[in-house]
């Protein structure tokens, strides 16, 4: 069955399809300014304790995994038979083999645009970035759609409660909320696979150090986020009513959010370490967006405005690993232009864009039009109704 059918029959799943399109538009936006020198303030990363709106996109989309994940599980009765643990197994592996491929393609065209030979620039497996953002989403899947499997719903909350409050103490006793290389996130990824697979940031004092923002460490409260998303899920499938999903979504949502909120003071709402804090408060917000769009969408039937986003959300995965291969393309394909080398990319901003419309203004029109671009690709896919799940 096709997405398109799906929500035609149920309307619930165009609301949340509309969410998922929402999630992976403004992921999109947000890792492709025209330079990251001049993006807005909103359209930043938390530097390290704090929420901004971008620290919210990929959170939602983990929420949004959960709640998809219930609905997938549920043709197989939550029980772990072989087919859906080959499913979820499967499904795992390949997600995270596709976060790895699209590493080693940026590896690529960044060694070909130095002036690598093909053969070298492909061979950098070296300091091929093991962790990433499909990874970190392929783990806390598989994790959590195996434990939805194997453990009765009613134990869920408790065991989301113990991994959230199991992190904290790691956190608390390991140097967690350091912006430092003696993290414990830091310390347990350099010790599995070295510095040189793992992402880089930079300090406020300006030292470049290796402490991965998707680490393996920090994968247990994200298998908690996409559980909180997984009960969601249960809540709405088992209320038929749209008015009491609401009703549920905006009470819990803001019960999650608040409780967030309140524990910051000893628990810094962090999204580079998935702090538990971060957790609640994204998924109470996650939930209390989903609340509104069934509000709007399926029980006052305002859905013109959000077709655009639907195109996003039916094909999720292939529209955003197509913006990342986009994104490298236009990043390292380089020709000569007014006698120095220059990239697609920058000619597109510094010649084409920024000159009229000034630097940020300039730097978000080119997010916005990078968007656009992966929307035709997706938009074409979606009216030749070709849907690609994994």
């Amino acid at each position: 069955m096709n997405t398109l059918t799906t929500t035609s029959q149920n309307s619930r799943l165009l609301s949340l399809d509309i969410l998922r399109g929402i999630t992976i538009a403004g992921m999109i936006m947000v890792n492709n300014p025209g330079s990251w020198e001049y993006a807005y303030a909103p359209l930043k990363h938390a530097h390290w304790h704090g929420l901004t709106p971008t620290d919210l996109v990929f959170p939602f989309f983990m929420f949004i995994m959960g709640v998809s994940t219930f609905m997938s599980l549920r043709k197989f009765n939550f029980t772990p038979t072989s087919a859906a643990v080959w499913k979820v197994v499967r499904r795992t592996i390949l997600i995270f083999v596709i976060g790895l491929a699209l590493g080693w393609f940026g590896q690529l065209m960044r060694g070909l645009a130095a002036g690598e030979s093909f053969g070298v620039a492909a061979s950098h497996f070296d300091t091929l970035r093991i962790l990433g953002v499909l990874q970190r989403l392929a783990l806390a899947y598989g994790l959590a759609a195996l434990i939805a499997l194997l453990v009765k719903d009613k134990q869920l909350p408790w065991i989301i409660a113990t991994l959230l409050a199991g992190y904290y103490l790691i956190l608390r006793y390991g140097r967690g909320f350091e912006m430092s290389e003696e993290n414990i996130i830091a310390v347990v990824d350099k010790a599995l696979w070295g510095p040189a697979h793992m992402y880089k940031d930079n300090t406020p004092e300006g030292v470049r150090i290796a402490l991965d923002p998707e680490g393996l460490l920090s994968t247990i409260p994200s298998i908690a986020h996409v559980l909180i998303g997984f009960l969601f899920g249960k809540m709405i499938v088992e209320n038929r009513n749209n008015h009491t999903k609401v009703e549920k979504l905006l009470i819990w949502g803001t019960i999650l959010a608040f409780s967030g909120l309140l524990l910051q003071y000893g628990c810094p709402i962090n999204k580079k370490i998935w702090s538990p804090t971060f957790v609640l408060v994204t998924t109470g917000f996650a939930a209390q967006l989903l609340g509104l769009l069934i509000w709007i969408i399926d029980i006052h039937k305002k859905e013109k405005w959000s077709r655009f986003f639907h195109a996003f959300g039916v094909n999720p995965l292939i529209v955003y690993v197509f913006a990342g291969v986009l994104a490298n393309l236009v990043g390292n394909i380089r020709f000569a232009w007014q006698g120095e080398t220059i990239s697609v990319k920058s000619f597109t901003y510094s010649a084409l864009i920024q000159p009229w419309a000034g630097n940020y203004f300039g730097s978000l029109l080119y997010a916005l039009l990078f968007v656009t671009v992966c929307w035709l690709f997706g938009y074409i896919l979606y009216k030749k109704n070709i849907y690609i799940k994994l």
